[in-house]
């Protein structure tokens, strides 16, 4: 969830942590500090709030020192505070630290009845305390940081600096990510790539319980039983220019005009459009014989559950095995019916996400085979999988996610070919229809972009409203939650996404001449059913915003406002369908002056439970 930034080597290391920092200042932003090690001393700076406050901070009280650790902070324990901002002293060890410590209120009071003052509400200077604690017990700080985790319960990643060792840093995680980035005489210790690829694009992935001593010339990685543990350093091809604004204003604006292309990227190499089907050879390791499976559970969290609901429409209908959609939060308490029929696709644009994470050990616990689509290559969920289908979104840096969630759309159809192409139920001309529809998709979605103009007026117009209400209808209501998602996540605007038939069990009491009605109306056979649920809108003065592949009379006559996307077919209508969403939210977001790209009380990654 945090931001976390190592670095040793020759140069100075405060501007470099702040450097790694500014690329994962999505990961949290409600505090930042730094510290770093000079003359066997250690100096700390922290600031609330957002990295700019560090780096002022820095200015008038600048930290030298050519090995250090950086931090970004989203609360978990304990308020935003000077106090509780990372890094964590205590004695001669500073920590910084990403995920939870669940006994940390065991840990705290034992510590505290040993004699040990705190200084923070926060579970992570309960590590720092045990390292210490060790280290007043005679023990070197590798052993001693041992020591300390071996009683830590829950998810974390950390990065240890200490005074008594001017040449190393040790990190070390379980169930939250650690990168370590190689250089030529220095290395790099980040949360995730973006932050090392200025530096470095040759990287080390550790494994959940494996512990890392990072020197300047070398990294040792073993268990944290000791055992050594040896692995090839992979090598990232990201453009660090990919991870800049691109001369947008915000990462928002780009990642949303980036979707074309990301779509491309995800479809490249995938596509059989002469045989009108999907070669995914990346499956070969799931030994997949989908006439095995007779049942398929979804399991996500956030935006990624809403692409998990439009996945169930698409691979029923091309598959017909059924499919059952969960919120990971939900599926990893209770007792699923699983087992070897059963196929689990677990999405997560992070790959990290704790509870699907979660999710993914209890279908393996049952038997079940499981499938990743995730954006980010060798992160936590793909290495659990039996196999991972890359979505090539490239970096998603605005915490609000929109190329991830259209990527991820994209990956589940073609999925839904590949199997239905393999269980004979799809046959080739039908097969060669979907591909073709795919393969003309970006320019659809690029054509869609072009309302930009359009959308930013009717936002002007609508963005002082309290609420709004969103309706779809089958495939499109997953979109209907996800456009009012966005709108929660960005302009803080109270919104509740809904199916249409729904609309008269409830929703349709909060109807009034002050209610904007964002409504999905693809022209298909539930056209007639949704435009008749719209004229019970209208009859109470509700304000209607269609967005609609069949703009027709009757709709023009009750609608306020009317966006069209461009025909394809109705597998594929709701990615269209989500770009205007996508722009209104960003334009109200815009309008109110809300911070667009770092959304309060949210994270990119939810690295926790």
């Amino acid at each position: 969830m945090c931001g976390i930034m190592g670095y040793i080597g020759d140069r100075e290391a405060s501007g470099i942590l702040v450097g790694g920092l500014r690329r994962l200042e999505y990961r949290g932003y409600d505090s930042a500090g730094l510290a770093t090690l000079v003359n066997g001393q250690i100096d700390i700076r922290r600031t609330v709030g957002k990295l700019d406050n560090l780096s002022k901070l820095l200015l008038e009280k600048p930290l030298a020192g050519s090995i250090g650790i950086g931090h970004t902070r989203w609360a978990t324990h304990g308020k935003p505070s000077e106090e509780n901002a990372h890094p964590h002293r205590a004695g001669r060890v500073v920590v910084i630290h990403n995920g939870i410590i669940e006994n940390y209120l065991e840990l705290r009071s034992e510590l505290q009845g040993l004699g040990r003052t705190f200084s923070s509400e926060t579970d992570t200077e309960v590590i720092s305390q045990l390292i210490d604690e060790h280290l007043n017990q005679g023990m070197n700080l590798e052993a001693a940081t041992r020591a300390a985790i071996a009683r830590l319960q829950g998810s974390f990643a950390i990065v240890v600096l200490c005074e008594d060792d001017t040449t190393r840093l040790y990190c070390a995680k379980t169930a939250t990510p650690i990168v370590i980035g190689l250089g030529e005489g220095e290395n790099f210790i980040a949360s995730d790539v973006p932050a090392l690829l200025d530096h470095t694009r040759r990287v080390l992935f550790l494994e959940d319980g494996e512990l890392a001593e990072v020197t300047r010339d070398a990294v040792r990685v073993t268990t944290f039983d000791g055992t050594l543990v040896t692995r090839e350093p992979r090598q990232i091809t990201w453009d660090p220019i990919t991870a800049q604004k691109g001369g947008f204003k915000h990462f928002l604006a780009k990642e949303i005009n980036e979707q074309p292309q990301a779509m491309i990227d995800t479809m490249l190499g995938r596509i059989r459009q002469e045989e009108g089907d999907v070669s995914l050879p990346e499956l070969a390791a799931l030994d997949l014989d989908w006439n095995r499976f007779s049942r398929i559970y979804i399991t996500a969290c956030g935006t990624a559950w809403h692409a998990g609901l439009v996945g169930k429409f698409i691979l029923e209908e091309l598959t017909r095995i059924p499919v059952e959609v969960d919120y990971a939060s939900e599926l990893r308490y209770r007792r699923p019916i699983m087992g070897p029929d059963t196929l689990l696709i677990a999405i997560s644009q992070s790959g990290e996400t704790a509870d699907t994470l979660a999710a993914v050990e209890e279908a393996r616990s049952h038997g079940a085979s499981v499938l990743s689509i995730c954006n980010a290559v060798e992160a936590s969920i793909p290495r659990r999988a039996n196999a991972v289908l890359y979505t090539h979104a490239g970096p998603e840096i605005s915490v609000a996610s929109t190329k991830a969630f259209t990527t991820q759309l994209t990956a589940l159809y073609l999925l839904a070919i590949h199997a239905g192409r393999q269980l004979g139920r799809l046959d080739e001309q039908r097969g060669r229809a979907l591909v073709h529809d795919l393969v003309n998709l970006p320019s659809l979605v690029q054509e869609t972009l072009g309302r930009s103009k359009q959308i930013e007026k009717i936002a002007k117009k609508y963005g002082h409203s309290r609420d709004f209400l969103y309706l779809g209808r089958g495939i499109n209501y997953p979109i209907a939650l996800e456009g009012a998602l966005k709108l929660k996540e960005l302009s803080y605007i109270h919104a509740e996404g809904y199916p249409a038939g729904e609309m008269k069990h409830g929703p349709i009491a909060l109807i009034d001449e002050q209610l904007p009605v964002v409504v999905l109306l693809p022209g298909d056979a539930m056209y007639p059913k949704t435009l008749s649920n719209l004229k019970e809108v209208e009859a109470r003065g509700g304000r209607i915003i269609a967005i609609t592949d069949a703009p027709t009379a009757d709709l023009e006559e009750i609608a306020w406002e009317v966006i069209t996307v461009p025909k394809t077919n109705h597998l594929l209508t709701p990615i269209l369908l989500t770009i205007p969403l996508q722009l209104l939210a960003y334009d109200i977001a815009i309008y109110r002056g809300t911070d667009v790209d770092q959304p309060r009380n949210l994270a990119k990654s939810v690295t926790v439970e």
